[in-house]
């Protein structure tokens, strides 16, 4: 599958370890969530980068003691009506995750300005759709009403930007309606 980061397709340079296979002597590693637990010792001594692909049936405090060392965290999307993974990826960037955040699997361009707004930064896209769109849905938006790194938020967008400590000036303060 493609690999969209921003508004472009990137070769993916990570190695996927699938279940007991050996480690690599170099390279970026991706292994599964359960060899993670249950090879920490092997796989943090590794010499690359560190991944995971961590289920959506596990909560995120899963993860805690593992964040400071995992560089791409993949969370897969079994179908598109499954939504698990948008939580579990933005407790992972309130737990202070600061790598890459990847989606996988069911990914549909509409959904792209609502995984990079919980803090997706990577997806590995189907072959369904043409590279064209995956870039304007990459594109499509420029503010959030989420707190989102890179994006303007809608209330500011709208007001303009605020300051001072007068009353018409906070965002909240009740405006004279006409009528």
């Amino acid at each position: 599958m493609p690999l969209l980061k921003g508004d472009r397709f990137i070769k993916d340079s990570w190695i996927r370890i699938d279940g007991d296979a050996d480690l690599p002597f170099t390279g970026d590693i991706l292994v599964p969530f359960a060899r993670l637990l249950q090879n920490w010792g092997e796989i943090a001594r590794h010499p690359g980068l560190v991944g995971v692909v961590f289920p959506n049936s596990e909560r995120a405090e899963a993860l805690q003691s593992f964040l400071s060392r995992l560089s791409l965290i993949v969370l897969p999307f079994p179908a598109f009506t499954d939504g698990r993974a948008y939580s579990i990826g933005r407790q992972l960037r309130d737990l202070g995750f600061a790598g890459e955040l990847r989606a996988a699997g069911n990914v549909l361009p509409d959904q792209l300005q609502f995984m990079l707004q919980v803090g997706f930064d990577a997806f590995e896209v189907p072959d369904r759709f043409p590279e064209s769109v995956w870039q304007k849905a990459a594109r499509s938006m420029s503010v959030s009403y989420q707190p989102v790194p890179g994006a303007r938020n809608v209330w500011l967008a709208r007001h303009g930007e605020l300051g001072g400590d007068r009353d018409d000036q906070d965002p909240w303060f009740e405006q004279p309606h006409a009528g």
